[in-house]
């Protein structure tokens, strides 16, 4: 069986050289007679592993001496919460609704103290990005929160929002690595890795140091403390030990492929590719305004939803996989993140213009 074009959301394609380089360390990491996945968390092996990883990709992202960079579990769904927990000092926090999980991040928020929803572009199922250049900002925020790239909807903010001051917090889960980024933009800014960085279970969080305070919500738990993983290196307690691992191979593979600029070209010819096509076919349209469509997600539909499922099950037969659209929006949606070469786009294109033909 060969390997297939991988188009899922998340957990998605990671670089084929990574992977064969961890197969090949799979029962002997480095002369250690083990595999990254027995070895303690406080072996020197695995210090290495760690301390190179963070270093990586402070290099790829320039992140300020200080930044802390911790590398956490519960994806960036657990993220709501701790957000809220650790930065709500006045109890209140404006949000920009741009999607199902920023909808979903300001909804677990409200659990903590007062949420205000400054923009939204729900009106148009989150088709595009609101404008964000003189919002309401409230007075007494104790942050401006925002989801930048939205993996369903196929959105992506080209220009971050005017927080007036105040702190910007940011989900980049689905557009992490994928160009430069200026990170002294953010006050804190995190993403799960399983789009753009690695296996599901490593959620990383890029944190200015004078947020992280025991000034905490009453009741926060220890492990939902930013401080108590700061402090220990982000090794207070067993962290995803393997999916580090791998995180940590694919900074080298970035880094090997000319970094963050580097990237940012490749994802943009490969974008083009497939929203050039969609642009001038009769059978297949973008659902996004065109200003802010994403690099990394791009959702299509056919206007027919039985010609739509057709469409993903010989799509699949192709060896074209995980196509079909979001359960929210239907259609389509291919994710061509980092790892996903240009030929992976081009089959994508020959094979829709083919079925175009057929289906006219």
């Amino acid at each position: 069986m060969s390997r297939v074009y991988n188009f899922s959301a998340g957990p998605a394609v990671l670089p084929e050289e990574v992977l064969k380089e961890a197969a090949a360390e799979m029962l002997d990491y480095r002369g250690t007679g083990m595999s990254v996945m027995e070895m303690s968390h406080r072996s020197k092996a695995f210090e290495e592993i760690i301390t190179t990883a963070e270093q990586d990709i402070r290099d790829l992202m320039n992140i300020p001496d200080n930044y802390k960079v911790l590398f956490l579990q519960g994806g960036a769904s657990q993220q709501f919460a701790m957000i809220p927990m650790n930065l709500m000092k006045n109890g209140t926090a404006d949000y920009i609704i741009t999607g199902q999980w920023a909808k979903k991040a300001a909804k677990e928020a409200e659990k903590y103290g007062k949420v205000h929803r400054i923009a939204s572009s729900e009106d148009q199922t989150f088709s595009y990005i609101p404008d964000c250049s003189d919002l309401p900002v409230s007075e007494d925020a104790d942050y401006v929160y925002i989801c930048e790239n939205n993996t369903i909807y196929g959105t992506k903010f080209k220009e971050l929002p005017n927080t007036k001051g105040k702190t910007l917090v940011a989900d980049v889960s689905s557009c992490f690595l994928s160009e430069p980024v200026d990170v002294t933009k953010y006050g804190l800014i995190y993403g799960g890795v399983q789009k753009n960085v690695g296996p599901a279970g490593v959620v990383i969080v890029i944190i200015r140091e004078d947020l992280i305070t025991e000034d905490v919500l009453p009741g926060t738990p220890t492990m939902l403390t930013y401080k108590t993983h700061a402090d220990a290196k982000s090794l207070y307690n067993t962290p995803p030990a393997y999916g580090i691992y791998i995180c940590g191979k694919v900074f080298q593979w970035i880094k090997a492929q000319g970094g963050l600029a580097a990237m940012k070209e490749r994802n943009e010819k490969k974008a083009k590719l497939l929203y050039d096509f969609l642009d001038q076919s009769k059978l297949f349209k973008g659902t996004v305004v065109p200003k802010d469509r994403s690099l990394m997600n791009v959702p299509f539909v056919t206007g027919d939803a039985d010609l739509d499922a057709k469409f993903v099950k010989e799509a699949k037969a192709a060896g074209l996989e995980n196509l079909k659209g979001h359960r929210t929006v239907g259609g389509m949606r291919a994710s061509i993140y980092n790892a996903m070469p240009y030929e992976g786009v081009e089959a994508l294109v020959e094979f829709m213009k083919k079925f175009e033909e057929e289906n006219q």
